[in-house]
């Protein structure tokens, strides 16, 4: 049974940053690309990033120059680092690990900008 369990939500001034966590049972190399999606009150589950088992990162274009995704193999670990948060990018997040076949979530982290 495939597990994803994020970290590092919390409350955060606007310009501020945190770094999201995301612990994978097993290895990330199983999966031909893990990302992060968001949910906010009322809207859709959208794509903010995304990381293939080659390296590869893709991002939407409203997190792009402040959200960075990044993996640690030997931690079997996926991160996202943002910065200067803004109010709108308060919502929960989601960490996902795709393969061909399937898709597993984790139970998601919240994320709240606000002053």
């Amino acid at each position: 049974q495939v597990q994803l369990v994020e970290s590092g939500g919390g409350l955060v001034q606007p310009g501020g940053s945190l770094r999201l966590s995301c612990a994978v049972s097993g290895s990330i190399f199983s999966f031909n690309m893990m990302g992060w999606y968001r949910q906010a009150p009322g809207k859709e589950r959208e794509l903010v990033a995304q990381i293939t088992s080659g390296g590869s990162r893709t991002y939407v274009d409203f997190v792009k120059g402040r959200f960075t995704i990044s993996r640690d193999i030997a931690k079997n670990t996926v991160y996202l680092q943002m910065n200067n948060l803004k109010s709108e990018d308060t919502a929960v997040y989601y960490c996902s690990a795709h393969t061909g076949r399937n898709a597993y979530w984790g139970q998601g982290t919240q994320v709240i900008v606000s002053s």
